[in-house]
C-alpha cells in the first residue's frame, strides 16, 4: 500500500524515531498509525516518556491562582515573534483571570473568551488558539505552588496538603512546594505514582517489554524477572513520587516528602500536579 509522506512526518514528530524506521512501522501495520507507534515502541525507537510528542506550534503557557483555585493554560500563535508580544501576554492573563472568575471549565463554554481572541487577532494580525487549560482547586488544607520555565514555554502547577491548616503558610513547606514544580518542569512525569497509572498503559508496556525480552532467548522464569524489572524502571521515570528528586537524585521524590513530614511534625502529601509545554498535548 501506499504511505503517505505526511502520514511518515506525523509519526516521526509524534516518535521521535527516523523516517525509515516510521515508514517501515507504517507499512507493517497498513497505514495503522496507532499500530505503528506501538511497533516503533517495540523496537525501542520511541521513547515512552515522551508519548505526547515533540512541540509542534508556537505559544506560551500562563498560570493564574487565587485562594481558592489556580489555571494552566495554553495559548497558541503561529511564531514566536508573537509569543512574546505584550499583547498575547496580556491576553494569556485576562483569559485566566476569567476563567477563575467565571468557573468555566472547558474553552466554548463562555463566548467571552472567543470574544477577547478575536479582539487580540485583529491586533497582531496573526491566529490566536486557546489550546487547552486545566482548573485546581484548593481547601484550607492545601497549597498551590507554580513555575513558568524560560519564555513561558513550560508550566508547572501543583498542589499539597498537610494535617495541620497552619503549615500553608510555613516557609519549609513553601520552599519544598517550589522545589517541586522545579522536578515537575525539569522530569515531565505522567503520573503522580505507580497507583495511578491506569491498567491499560501497564497492559501495553508490559507487552512492548516482553516482546524485547523474548529475543534475548533467555529461559520463561528469566525473562519474568527481567520484565518485571524493566517495569519498575520505567515506573521510576515516569511517576513523579518515585523518580529521583531533582535536588538530590539518591533520594526519590516520595523520601523527600517524608523527611519534611518528619522535621516539621506534621504529614505532607502530595495531591496533583499539571504539566503544559508548548505545542504539547
Amino acid at each position: 500500500m501506499e504511505i503517505k509522506a505526511t502520514d511518515v512526518k506525523n509519526l516521526r514528530d509524534k516518535t521521535g524515531a527516523g523516517m525509515m524506521d516510521c515508514k517501515k512501522a507504517l507499512v507493517e501495520a497498513g497505514g495503522d498509525f496507532a499500530k505503528a507507534e506501538k511497533i516503533l515502541k517495540g523496537l525501542g525507537l520511541a521513547a515512552a516518556a515522551k508519548r505526547a510528542g515533540r512541540a509542534t506550534n508556537e505559544g506560551r503557557i500562563f498560570i493564574s491562582k487565587n485562594s481558592q483555585k489556580a489555571v494552566v493554560l495554553e495559548l497558541s500563535c503561529e511564531t514566536d515573534f508573537v509569543a512574546k508580544n505584550d499583547d498575547f501576554k496580556a491576553l494569556g492573563n485576562e483569559l485566566c483571570a476569567k476563567i477563575i472568575e467565571k468557573s468555566i471549565s472547558s474553552p466554548g463554554e463562555d463566548n467571552d473568551l472567543e470574544t477577547s481572541i478575536k479582539n487580540t487577532i485583529g491586533k497582531i494580525k496573526e491566529n490566536i488558539m486557546l489550546k487547552r487549560f486545566k482548573v485546581l482547586e484548593t481547601d484550607d488544607n492545601e497549597l498551590f505552588s507554580d513555575y513558568i520555565h524560560g519564555e513561558g514555554r513550560i508550566g508547572v502547577l501543583v498542589k499539597l496538603s498537610s494535617a495541620d491548616v497552619s503549615l500553608k503558610e510555613n516557609e519549609s513547606v513553601k520552599e519544598l512546594a517550589f522545589n517541586l514544580t522545579l522536578h515537575v518542569a525539569a522530569f515531565a512525569p505522567l503520573f503522580i505514582s505507580s497507583a495511578n497509572v491506569p491498567e491499560s498503559y501497564k497492559k501495553e508496556q508490559e507487552e512492548i517489554f516482553w516482546k524485547q525480552a523474548k529475543a534475548l532467548g533467555k529461559p520463561e522464569n528469566v525473562l519474568e524477572g527481567i520484565v518485571k524489572g524493566k517495569m519498575k524502571k520505567h515506573f521510576s521515570e515516569i511517576c513523579f513520587l518515585e523518580q529521583n528528586y531533582v535536588k538530590d537524585e539518591k533520594m526519590k521524590v516520595q523520601q523527600v516528602l517524608d523527611n519534611m513530614s518528619k522535621e516539621i511534625g506534621s504529614t505532607i502529601s502530595f495531591v496533583d500536579f499539571i504539566y503544559y509545554k508548548v505545542g504539547q498535548e
